[in-house]
């Protein structure tokens, strides 16, 4: 059985969300809880809040799963829209500020 859930338009950058999706690749649900709770990071926020949606919807499909049970099967990182501004400069220039956005997406699996 698996359980999925997708947070899209998050104001980090992919990049910096992949750092963050690499070190809890593979890990077992609370295992990956408890290493997000612990890291000092924006990304770790973001990706605890979607991590507790897929669980909450791997509970939703099959009420008498564990917690324990349940893995990490696939989390993806992918760019989203990005956001473009400008910041005025000397002269009547400008400089371009890109915000960018990330998509994250989280399969939780039981099986092996």
């Amino acid at each position: 059985m698996e359980a999925s859930a997708v947070s899209k338009y998050n104001r980090l950058s992919a990049q910096k969300a992949r750092l963050v999706a690499n070190e809890i690749r593979g890990f077992s649900l609370p295992e990956a809880i408890d290493v997000l709770k612990h890291m000092p990071k924006k990304g770790a926020k973001i990706i605890l809040k979607a991590l507790h949606s897929s669980g909450a919807n791997a509970k939703v499909q099959n009420p008498d799963i564990i917690d324990d049970a349940l893995f990490i099967k696939k989390i993806a990182v992918d760019e989203g829209p990005t956001l473009k501004r400008f910041q005025a400069r000397a002269r009547g220039r400008a400089n371009r500020i890109r915000k960018r956005t990330c998509n994250i997406t989280i399969i939780l699996s039981d099986e092996n």
